[in-house]
């Protein structure tokens, strides 16, 4: 008799538990759109910094080899994507990269040097600021990198144009 009491008892509370689980699920989700949101808000906030030093890192990375960063126009419009592993979330912007070949670096006399390259910048939020480590997906548009990282990323919302 005390094992049947005992399996009830463990029943009774592995069924509260999953009622909990179900119960908090609504909150934990407006918790999680609210942090979102606030990163959001606090990317567009900082943004223009932000560019700047994707600007810096990326035209110290020696990528591509030969070529010097000139100008990078950024879009408005973001996509927000998430890391399915960490949970970090990540802005994606698109750009137009502008080059000029270094001098000796085998780049002189290539023609398409000159033209102006579609790339997406990837920015980081480490869930208290936005950093970026100056990455950049060549020929890419932001939910181009999403597809082709699916595996790693989920998009979160895509913010046009305010």
């Amino acid at each position: 008799m005390t094992i049947v009491l005992y399996v009830f008892v463990f029943c009774v509370a592995a069924l509260a538990g999953v009622a909990t689980a179900l119960a908090l699920r609504p909150i934990r989700m407006a918790r999680q759109l609210e942090k979102v949101a606030r990163a959001q808000r606090d990317f567009h906030r900082q943004r223009e910094p932000l560019e700047a030093k994707f600007f810096d890192l990326a035209a110290i990375s020696g990528k591509p080899r030969g070529l010097r960063w000139v100008d990078i126009e950024f879009d408005d419009d973001v996509v927000y994507a998430r890391e399915r592993k960490t949970r970090r979330l990540k802005a994606l912007v698109a750009i137009e990269v502008r080059f000029e070949a270094v001098e000796g670096g085998g780049m002189e006399e290539v023609e398409a040097v000159s033209r102006v390259r579609a790339a997406t910048a990837e920015f980081i939020h480490d869930g208290e600021r936005w950093t970026t480590q100056g990455r950049v997906y060549f020929n890419l548009a932001p939910s181009a990198t999403v597809k082709y990282l699916a595996a790693d990323l989920e998009v979160v919302a895509e913010a046009p144009r305010g």
